[in-house]
């Protein structure tokens, strides 16, 4: 099993694919870090004025506590971890598109051995994309938001582990797709429309049949869940008494609206990721490849 993991890793770091990826993943969370700082600034200068000094008041806080660069951090790990999902698609669609995965399969003892040195290897891939993300994004917030904007030592913490398993569980969730879609564009467009797109629609026809909570059972839905519910607990937990309704809020602004628990989120993520994977397991184990 050690050879075929190295053999994996060799294959997947001799090509410029992981590197390719990971600038534009990187580029794209400082950009978001950045903008979620210079926002959470600006919108505590706004609270900070006397229109809004009643509202301080019904919440027992003053505006700089309120952690505003919490909701942009989530909505950045949210649309980076798109960069993961694809690099674990591309890596194994063009493997079987070029038919490259013949000799692994010939010279592996088994196909379900060298299946799993691939979990293995895009397992740590994906944890590799999620540091790099929130590092990025940690750098952005850092350099344009006051100290008072960013979470404690227990919160960085907290982000950084979700994000790393969002990663992870965003690059199993390509693997998947892409072994049961072989074909590279076909697995790009098909998550591509998914995330970004259709799911979205959903939501909003969900929201608009007043059935929200089905959001949360959603694969984008759930999988933003994991994050933003974390970002919303980090939030309470320093903003003093907040009303129920502008819970919900908060939520949607997060990007987990008719999300569940952060850790039912991400139970829901994982049972999706797991019959994807699954499917393109069972795809790939009986596939011809002659």
């Amino acid at each position: 099993m050690g050879n075929l993991v190295q053999a994996e890793l060799r294959k997947t770091t001799t090509t410029g694919l992981w590197w390719g990826l990971l600038i534009p993943t990187a580029v794209l969370a400082l950009g978001w870090g950045l903008a979620t700082g210079l926002l959470g600034q600006f919108f505590v200068d706004l609270a900070s004025s006397s229109d809004v000094d009643e509202v301080s008041d019904f919440l027992g806080v003053t505006p700089d506590q309120w952690k505003i660069s919490l909701f942009g951090i989530a909505r950045a790990i949210n649309v980076s971890t798109i960069f993961p999902l694809i690099f674990g698609a591309l890596a194994v669609s063009g493997e079987i598109q070029r038919r490259t995965i013949t000799t692994t399969f010939l010279t592996a003892p088994s196909r379900m051995q060298a299946m799993l040195a691939k979990m293995l290897v895009y397992v740590l891939w994906g944890a590799i994309y999620g540091i790099a993300i929130m590092a990025f994004i940690a750098l952005g917030v850092v350099i344009t938001a006051d100290s008072g904007q960013l979470p404690d030592a227990g919160g960085w913490a907290m982000l950084t582990l979700v994000c790393v398993l969002s990663s992870i569980l965003m690059t199993m969730f390509g693997v998947g797709i892409g072994a049961l879609v072989p074909n590279v564009a076909g697995a790009v467009v098909i998550l591509l429309l998914y995330f970004l797109a259709i799911e979205n629609v959903l939501h909003g026809v969900l929201a608009y049949l007043e059935v929200p909570s089905v959001i949360g059972f959603l694969p984008n839905g759930s999988i933003n869940g994991l994050t933003g519910s974390v970002a919303v607990d980090l939030f309470l937990s320093t903003a003093g008494v907040v009303p129920p309704e502008i819970e919900d809020v908060l939520r949607a602004i997060a990007g987990a609206g008719g999300a569940l628990d952060w850790w039912w989120s991400g139970l829901v993520f994982v049972a999706w990721a797991g019959v994807v994977f699954a499917g393109g397991w069972a795809v790939t184990q009986s596939k011809d490849i002659t």
